[in-house]
């Protein structure tokens, strides 16, 4: 038998064909599309790796089938993790998830949906659908890979950025894009200079007359917020006598944004340290009640969702709230159901209380919720209805003012001090949509603090003084030491401005999250998802 007649015998079963991606090609062309225009950090890797899988011949049907019932749920599970979308393992540590009232479930699901988006990836189905018929698809998605992996082929031996910031808050100067190593090296250099500085209270020795110091701490109140809705110049900021116009609350999220407020003393700390045992000298309270301040607590709603006000009175050592709000009517309903009491009340209550007490110091923390997302307003006939911002933006702002009247009118001495938690995130990016805060971005964690004095001298004549360089709170405690110890002001004359604000701590960018950090780096926001995972430019937001 010659050799082409044995070659003739082989039984046509044992040949293997090399198949196509068939339906898989729609699942990879819609990837590299989103990747393409900035929804998805595609893993090159991973996706190579399921497509090999899926191309590899098999010998027997069934085996195909046990193949693409594997494939399935790895590749969904591949699709999820390419998403900016946080872990699983994250929403499993926040049980209060569970605790949303219904309305805001659905809510939050109605923004997961890109109406836009929907339209071009089902014109893009149609066109798949239609070109198949002539087209080897599967060439095309190992093309898209291959365009994706010598681009990341480039980048990797692309030349090293030339110098490094030695000192954070000093802007780098480099000829190319930093790469990992470099960013968590400045992070790391962040860390360790933040950890050698701290506010010292000393004992005044002054004649300076005693005030109260009111702490307000509003949740959802970003620049970027307050832009969109068009109460960016409020009557509220400017009558304030400071405004920070580039402060960095340093996350997204309340309770560590609380934490860091009440730790104020030190630098900044990671995130994973906010948890412990934190250094005496670094407690803001504990260092007024060393002067002689008495502590005090007001929240404008329960404090019991995700154990709020027990974590930020453990770790900010506060004591209990003094003066009950639980007679006052609801001005809203939270999105976990809860009552939330409009601000003016509960000030007035508490500032009544006040007056009627002997103490010479008093300290207050006070936290608000009135713009936390998915809040509700109430209706006539005893149903919620959706709350939009602005009306509750503006009411506070309103609520907020009113009260400073009063403290004014009372002839007080009060150094009120107005700090934002964060933004509201009313703007959606490519990273996250409306009202998600999982990624503390520059919107979000870029918010108005402004100091006003009352009774402690005359306003400045120009209006706020705009303090521009990068702060965060290490700058608040720092105004707030110098408050204590400077002298009386003489009637009619304004407090030394100059005194008060020369040389202020400046504090770089640097955000966090659990397991997320976004940091400035040459002027240009970088984002690490996952701890020791890579650095990514942060996208731009949409318009």
């Amino acid at each position: 038998m010659s050799s082409l007649e044995r070659d003739k015998a082989v039984p046509a079963a044992t040949v293997w064909t090399w198949p196509g991606l068939g339906l898989w090609n729609l699942y990879f062309i819609v990837k590299l599309a989103l990747f393409w225009a900035g929804y998805l950090n595609l893993q090159l890797l991973p996706n190579l790796v399921l497509a090999a899988v899926l191309l590899v011949p098999l010998p027997h049907r069934y085996l195909v089938w046990l193949r693409t019932l594997i494939a399935v749920p790895v590749g969904v599970a591949l699709f999820y993790q390419d998403t900016w979308l946080p872990p699983f393992s994250r929403l499993l540590d926040q049980p209060g998830v569970l605790n949303f009232s219904s309305e805001y479930l659905l809510e939050l699901a109605g923004r997961f949906i890109d109406w836009h988006l929907c339209g071009q990836l089902l014109v893009l189905t149609v066109v798949y659908f239609f070109v198949r018929q002539w087209l080897r698809l599967t060439t095309l998605t190992l093309a898209g890979f291959a365009w994706l992996g010598s681009a990341s082929l480039l980048a990797m031996q692309a030349p090293a950025p030339q110098s490094v910031a030695p000192v954070p808050g000093v802007a780098a100067v480099s000829n190319a894009e930093p790469d990992s190593p470099t960013l968590e090296a400045y992070l790391q250099k962040f860390y360790t200079t933040e950890a050698a500085r701290q506010v010292k209270f000393e004992p005044s020795t002054s004649a300076a007359q005693p005030f109260d110091l009111l702490l307000i701490n509003i949740c959802s109140m970003a620049w970027d917020d307050l832009e969109a809705v068009g109460l960016r110049d409020n009557p509220l900021l400017q009558q304030m006598d400071m405004v920070f116009d580039n402060f960095n609350s340093a996350t997204s999220y309340s309770g560590p944004a609380a934490i860091r407020l009440l730790r104020a003393s030190c630098g900044q700390q990671p995130h994973s340290k906010l948890y412990g045992m934190a250094a005496e000298q670094c407690l803001l309270m504990d260092d007024l009640r060393k002067l002689g301040f008495s502590s005090q607590v007001m929240l404008n709603h329960t404090g019991q969702f995700e154990g709020f006000i027990d974590e930020v009175r453990s770790q900010g050592s506060l004591p209990a709230p003094q003066v009950s709000t639980a007679n006052l009517p609801r001005a809203l309903v939270g999105f976990d159901g809860s009552p939330i009491w409009r601000d003016r009340e509960v000030l007035d209550k508490w500032w009544l209380n006040r007056v009627g007490q002997q103490d010479a110091r008093v300290a207050l923390f006070y936290n608000t919720t009135t713009l936390h997302d998915g809040n509700r307003a109430l209706t006539a006939d005893g149903g919620t209805r959706s709350a939009d911002y602005k009306p509750r933006a503006q009411a506070l702002i309103d609520d907020l003012n009113t009260f400073l009247k009063q403290l004014e009118k009372s002839g007080r001495r009060v150094a009120v001090v107005i700090v934002p938690e964060h933004g509201a995130a009313l703007h959606g990016d490519r990273m996250q949509i409306d009202g998600m805060r999982e990624i503390p971005s520059p919107s979000i964690t870029h918010v108005p603090v402004g100091i006003k004095l009352v009774g402690m001298g005359k306003p400045p004549a120009n209006g706020p003084i705009h303090v521009s360089a990068p702060s965060s709170y290490l700058a608040l405690s720092q105004i707030i030491a110098r408050l204590y110890a400077a002298g009386p002001t003489a009637e009619g004359q304004e407090p030394d401005w100059q005194a008060l604000l020369a040389n202020l701590p400046q504090t770089p960018m640097v955000s966090e999250n659990s397991g997320t950090v976004v940091l400035d780096y040459a002027g240009k926001p970088y984002v690490r998802i996952k701890e020791k995972g890579a650095w990514l430019p942060y996208p731009q937001r949409f318009k």
